[in-house]
């Protein structure tokens, strides 16, 4: 039995007060646009010269930071000599994506292409590698066991990990624009896409990755491949 309630909310009267609530929020959107435009329209001189040179010194900030980046080796894709050379460049870095891997391991091969094509498309973040194997205590500290694994480091801390292919669409051959997607979805880098949607389509193990970073795994006495390791 329907109650009352429902039929009032159910009822044409109800449908009719949400459409006109729609319509007005569309309307006071459209009346917010057309007084920035007016006031863009009516903007004196001294007015369009600031703005001018607002966008100019966010330009040069933007051109300065791009120089302090390069000059801190960005845009390259770079493997480190030991454990203090990680801990130095995430001081001098505040964004940071590293690649834990292991000679021999064929999927790392298939990182380091990747992230090789990232490195100079986003120069706001150092990409580097490091040999999980010769660096045990910082593998063990950040409880590195699969490999690959990919650490994402902002403001010297470790906020996320790419854990094998599970969020790239769990296949060897996933495109670039998918490891992109997903350190975007971390805020590692500077993403102009969709976050919402991974850029395959049909790939469902890659949406978890918006759920939050993942979970740190527990060192075992050795690390295991992607292919046939426990991802408890």
């Amino acid at each position: 039995m329907i109650s009352s309630h429902q039929e009032v909310f159910n009822s044409p009267i109800m449908e009719q007060a949400v459409q006109q609530q729609v319509l007005k929020a569309a309307e006071i959107v459209e009346d917010q646009v057309d007084a920035e435009l007016h006031r863009l329209d009516n903007m004196d001189a001294d007015e369009v010269e600031l703005l001018r040179q607002r966008r100019l010194d966010a330009m040069k900030k933007e051109q300065q930071r791009r120089q302090e980046w390069l000059a801190a080796d960005h845009g390259t894709y770079q493997e480190l000599p030991d454990e203090k050379a990680f801990f130095d460049q995430c001081k001098k870095s505040e964004k940071v994506v590293c690649h834990f891997y292991r000679d021999g391991a064929f999927r790392c091969k298939i990182v380091d292409k990747h992230l090789g094509l990232l490195a100079p498309k986003h120069l706001e973040t150092r990409f580097l590698k490091i040999n999980a194997e010769k660096s045990p205590f910082l593998a063990e500290r950040l409880r590195i066991v699969v490999i690959p694994t990919i650490a994402l480091v902002i403001g010297g801390k470790t906020k996320d990990y790419i854990v094998g292919f599970d969020d790239l669409g769990g296949k060897d051959d996933f495109p670039t624009e998918m490891l992109e997607w997903r350190l975007g979805c971390a805020d590692v880098i500077r993403y102009n896409g969709n976050l919402s949607e991974p850029p395959v389509a049909g790939s469902s193990s890659s949406k978890k990755s918006l759920l939050g970073p993942q979970k740190k795994k527990t060192i075992r006495g050795g690390f295991d491949d992607d292919s046939d390791s426990d991802l408890e």
